[in-house]
């Protein structure tokens, strides 16, 4: 088994046929079949079903390719790491949630080194990604945050994955709604109150979408919901449809959160704790370190 058999069945299973990904892949189609059947012969395992109807993967194919993107991703970062030809940048990358506070934290590390030759990254991304990327060590700190209603299931991949969590804040549950929405003036409201509008929610394409929610009342059964994975969709569409958004209220001076949007605070609580992680027992980089020391200035608890 090589790398190169490893990259051709992650092609071929994110492809509607042995053709296409062949193509994809720049190499015949014979060639290609070849060499995933020498894999399943090594391994003593079907990855691939074969019909008159094309490909599809069995119970052990997709066993195989779990293992098989973790392999990738670590083969694709020492790669960048050494035989890119940039050995000389400094490396740093952050995987978060969805907020601000984490990427000010980031910028002001940057500003703080301001390196002559830097290849740094900022993964603004799904809560289970967030975590696989801090466990492989695509990023040395992840931002994740949880509820009452996941707290569980997140604490316990957090043990699973190795990963040592430090909260740094507990907050309370908001809503966020464009300037000239109807409810834009109140202190306060309820779910019930906003039945008529559809809640806009971050997607996390997962089976277990409920358990890896990072909004808050993740368990309710909302009338109108819109899922969305990018955040200036999500600002469009809760202006557009009068939508709104949960979130944690946190606040840049004024009750404004990002331009042309508010905050009103949820009578229902479901406080989120937000922290980071890190691998356990690892040893951060010099901007590793300046990080967390950049996140501990948000610290409440």
């Amino acid at each position: 088994m090589n790398i190169s058999q490893i990259k051709y069945v992650l092609e071929v299973a994110n492809s509607s046929s042995i053709r296409e990904a062949a193509t994809k892949l720049y190499i015949s189609q014979p060639a290609l079949s070849s060499s995933i059947k020498e894999l399943e012969e090594e391994l003593e395992i079907l990855i691939f079903e074969r019909t008159n109807k094309g490909i599809s993967l069995t119970d052990e194919g997709r066993e195989f390719v779990t293992y098989a993107k973790k392999v990738i991703s670590q083969y694709e970062i020492m790669e960048t790491r050494y035989l890119s030809g940039d050995a000389d940048k400094e490396k740093f990358s952050v995987s978060s949630q969805h907020y601000n506070f984490s990427i000010k934290a980031f910028t002001n590390v940057i500003e703080k080194y301001d390196p002559a030759k830097y290849e740094f990254s900022f993964h603004e991304t799904k809560t289970g990604d967030v975590l696989e990327d801090v466990r492989t060590l695509k990023s040395e700190v992840g931002i994740i945050s949880f509820s009452g209603a996941n707290e569980a299931v997140i604490r316990k991949l957090i043990k699973e994955y190795g990963l040592e969590f430090v909260p740094l804040m507990i907050r309370e549950t908001y809503i966020y709604v464009w300037e000239n929405h109807e409810f834009a003036g109140r202190e306060e409201i309820s779910i019930e109150e906003l039945s008529q509008y559809p809640c806009i929610s971050f997607d996390q394409s997962s089976n277990s979408n409920f358990y890896l929610a990072e909004e808050a009342m993740a368990d309710y059964e909302f009338k109108k919901m819109i899922k969305s994975d990018d955040r200036a969709t999500t600002m469009e569409l809760i202006a557009e449809l009068h939508g709104f958004a949960i979130g944690s209220g946190m606040l840049t001076g004024d009750k404004t959160i990002l331009k042309g949007m508010v905050s009103i605070k949820l009578k229902e609580e479901d406080p989120l704790t937000i922290g980071y992680i890190i691998r356990k027992g690892s040893r951060l980089s010099e901007y590793g370190k300046d990080y967390v020391t950049e996140l501990l200035r948000y610290k409440e608890i």
